[in-house]
Parts: structure tokens; C-alpha cells; sequence
């Protein structure tokens, strides 16, 4: 099917990996007209090692399990793994782009430096190898991801460190770490990696948690732990859940605190789960010392909130990412990136014909998230799904923004969606559009060349 206008849709995808990927296959599915750009050469996007703005690793691995991991139509094998190394997540995102003609689609070392709209359309700006070109399409989904620019402490701690710092972006190898004094800090998956891989290289680890978080491990009772947690979904609310969950971890490994780190500051559900096998062991073998928050540094020594100082020479910062799209207009992401209202986290309130994928933080995957968004735009620009009313977009968002709030509190709670009633959330989404479409309710998708009006609001966006 084609848009309402009677013209085939052209379609710009910013990203190649998974969140790229799979809008590009659902967007060729439905024969729509689809270009993808990208600063890298392969697909797959940070997943490879070393590609442009990757955070990748050498000891990354999947920390969600394999069938929860991948995409509905193109299963991992069934002989892998269940939390497969980063080269071959890497290499099955690959296979999947090949297998289904997408890799042909995108064009790589391509960096999109500006996207604008008016009466004819969205004009994509990008830099190639042949200098820089601007292209007008009828829609454009911004997929690049929100992994790849560092977010330091901000303001800094006082006094001055004479030592070396990076961030956890900057990682790739133990061998950064080797004979070292090391200080790791945060509390998320990048910083156990980075403090268990220091423990085996460095001369000394550090690991500075300002604030306790739950500490999964990858198998409980000899499954994959989010496979527990899934099978539990389907039939229970998310309180119930926290409450078992918290129930096995605690049978299974321990709650944080008998381990030496600080209680849970939140429920589990209710933040992003951090998961390790290995953590545990390293510090109860002494060889990860944890302590609290940074108060202050004092040259070759960083004091802790505790009073406690240790001699550090090299300090990661595996303090998270900002939310960056510097090629959108500011006026369209407002009041900010990270708190922009999108109906379904996917459709941008005032201006048609921009879309998300991957704007999100999940309690699990994110593959299965991102593959129902792009099914979810695809159906959109072919005419097969029709959004609700703007009212009750609207109207939506904030009752999302106001369940998110209740159950995350202010850590980004726009942005943050649980794994399992979202997906399925979708799935209702689509069949709900698709007759929407069929009656001729809603909004269906028009190309800007036929639609009359103002192209987009530059006031702030507010939802109820």
C-alpha cells in the first residue's frame, strides 16, 4: 500500500544498527522506498569493535539472554551461547542486514550533520566520501542510538587528581588496566565488566558506587535469570514481580549488601538491572575493593565520602551517556532529547513524518523493542496503520510520563519503557492503527508536499 497522498514515500533512516536495521527491513517489507546512512562501515552499528563512536570491548558480552535477545524473524542459533560475545552479536546483525537486502540500502561512512523540513519535505544534509550532499525524503526515523557521547560528573569533584582518567567509552582491552591503580566508577553492567576485567590486570581495583543497585546474575537456578522474569510477565504486574524477583536473587546470590555493596536504592524493576556473574567472586576474593562515593581528590589520592582514602593512578568513568541528535533542530527535541514526549515513544507530536527508534531504556532487550517500532512506522507510512487523534497522543504520553514517574522516579523516566508490556503494548498498538486505518479514523500519514498547514511548532511541547 502507499501513503494517502498517492505517491510512493521515501524514507531516510539515520543509524545501522539494530534499531536501523530492522526499520530499514520493515520499511523494504512493505515496499517503501528506504535509505540508510551511516558514520560506519558495516552494520551493526556500536556492536563493532572499534567502528566510529562504538563503545565496544573486548570482554563485552550480551547481558540479556539470547531468545530474549533476538529478532522474532531472524532467531540466533539455537546451538549459541545464551549471552553470546560481542563480535558474534556483531556478526549476526550482519547476517541479518545481508540475509534480508538491507546492508544494499544503507550507505556507509555517511554522517548526517543536519535534517530540516519545510512545504516539500524533510532535507536530509550528510558527509560522505564524495564531499557533502542533501537529499529531500518524505519521513525520516532517527535510529543512532544514545550509547555514544560520555557523560562525565558534572559539576566535578574539588580538588585536583594527578593521575590519568577516561571514560568506560574509551575502554576496549585489559590491557589498558595492566599494573595499575584503579579506580572504577558507577554501578551499571559497563562498570562491573571494566572493575572485573581491572581485577585480573591491574595492580590494585577500586569500585566507587554512590548509590546501590541490584546486582543480578546472568543464570538462577541454571536458566538465564530474565527468561525467569519473562515467564512471570505474562501474568503478573510489575510489583508482584519485584517482589519474587527480589525473593530469588536473594536465594540465589544474596541481596548486594551481604556481598559488601551498598542496599538497593531502588526496588528491582525499577531501575536498570545490572547483571555479573563475576563481581561477587573478585570482590569476596579480595581482589575489588568497594567503597562509596568520591567526596574529594587530593593528588595521587581520591577520598571517599566514608573518609577512607586510596592512592589511585588511573580513574574510568562508567558514569552513562547523554542523549545527543545535534543534526534535529533543538526546537523539535524540546524540553530536551532525553524528555521529549513521543506517542509510543516512537511519533513526534507536531511534526509528521518524524520518527524514533531505540529512544528508550528498557528493563530487558532492546532488539525486540526496536524491531515492533520500526514494524510500527513501516505499517504508518504505507497506510496500514493510523495514529490516534493528536489529543490522545497527547493525552497518552502523559499518562506514560506519569506511570514512569511512579515507578522510576525523575532518572529519565521519558524515556524508560518495561520490556514485556511494552512489547506487547505494541503489538495492540498495531492491530488498534490498522483499523483505525481501515474506518478512516485518525491520522494517517501524509507527505509533506501534500500537506498544507505549518510544518512543525518551535514551542515547547507539553503534555498533560
Amino acid at each position: 500500500m502507499h501513503p494517502g497522498n498517492d505517491a510512493a514515500a521515501r524514507v531516510a533512516v539515520i543509524g545501522a544498527g539494530p534499531s536501523g536495521l530492522t526499520t530499514l527491513k520493515s520499511l523494504r517489507d512493505r515496499g517503501i522506498d528506504a535509505v540508510g546512512y551511516d558514520a560506519g562501515s558495516l552494520p551493526g552499528g556500536l556492536w563493532n569493535l572499534g567502528a566510529p563512536n562504538s563503545s565496544a570491548y573486548e570482554t563485552l558480552h550480551l547481558n540479556t539472554s539470547r531468545t530474549r535477545t533476538e529478532f522474532a524473524d531472524h532467531p540466533m542459533p539455537a546451538d549459541w551461547p545464551h549471552f553470546p560475545r560481542h563480535d558474534v552479536v556483531a556478526g549476526y546483525l550482519k547476517d541479518y542486514a545481508d540475509t534480508y537486502g538491507i546492508t544494499e540500502l544503507v550507505r556507509f561512512e555517511h554522517e548526517v550533520r543536519d535534517v530540516r523540513r519545510d512545504d516539500t519535505g524533510w532535507h536530509v544534509t550528510v558527509v560522505g566520501p564524495r564531499g557533502e550532499t542533501t537529499e529531500r525524503y518524505d519521513a525520516v526515523v532517527v535510529a543512532n542510538g544514545h550509547n555514544a557521547h560520555p557523560r562525565l560528573p558534572d559539576p566535578g569533584y574539588p580538588g585536583r587528581f594527578d593521575g590519568d582518567q577516561m571514560h568506560a567509552h574509551h575502554y576496549r582491552s585489559p590491557a589498558q588496566l595492566r599494573g595499575r591503580r584503579v579506580l572504577v566508577v558507577g554501578a551499571g553492567n559497563s562498570a562491573m565488566d571494566i572493575a572485573v576485567d581491572a581485577s585480573h590486570a591491574a595492580e590494585q581495583t577500586v569500585l566507587s558506587i554512590r548509590r546501590g543497585v541490584w546486582v543480578v546474575p546472568k543464570q538462577i537456578f541454571g536458566r538465564p535469570a530474565d527468561t525467569l522474569n519473562g515467564a512471570l510477565a505474562t501474568k503478573l504486574p510489575w510489583r508482584a514481580r519485584q517482589r519474587i524477583s527480589e525473593r530469588m536473587i536473594a536465594l540465589a546470590a544474596g541481596r548486594p549488601e551481604s556481598h559488601g555493596l551498598p542496599a538497593p536504592e531502588h526496588g528491582f524493576l525499577q531501575d536498570h538491572p545490572t547483571l555479573s556473574d563475576a563481581l561477587y567472586p573478585r570482590i569476596a576474593h579480595g581482589e575489588i575493593a568497594v567503597r562509596p562515593a568520591i567526596e574529594r581528590f587530593d593528588g595521587d589520592e581520591v577520598v571517599f565520602t566514608d573518609g577512607r582514602r586510596e592512592r589511585i593512578d588511573l580513574i574510568v568513568w562508567a558514569t552513562g551517556y547523554r542523549v545527543d541528535i545535534p543534526f534535529l533542530d533543538p526546537a523539535l527535541l524540546a524540553p530536551g532529547a532525553d524528555r521529549m514526549p513521543l506517542y509510543r515513544r516512537v511519533f513526534h507530536l507536531t511534526a509528521p513524518g518524524l520518527y524514533f527508534v531505540g529512544l528508550m531504556q528498557s528493563t530487558g532487550a532492546a532488539l525486540p523493542v526496536v524491531e515492533a517500532q520500526g514494524r510500527l512506522i513501516a505499517a504508518h507510512v504505507a497506510g496500514e496503520y493510523a495514529l490516534p487523534d493528536e489529543g490522545v497522543q497527547r493525552a497518552s504520553c502523559g499518562a506514560d510520563l506519569r506511570a514512569a514517574r511512579a515507578r522510576w522516579g525523575e532518572r529519565r523516566p521519558a524515556m524508560r519503557v518495561d520490556f514485556d508490556a511494552y512489547v506487547a503494548l505494541m503489538d495492540r498498538e498495531l492491530a488498534d492503527g490498522a483499523r483505525r486505518a481501515a474506518t478512516g479514523e485518525g491520522v494517517a500519514f501524509t507527505s509533506p508536499v501534500a500537506a498544507s498547514g505549518p510544518t512543525h511548532t518551535t514551542e515547547p511541547i507539553e503534555v498533560p
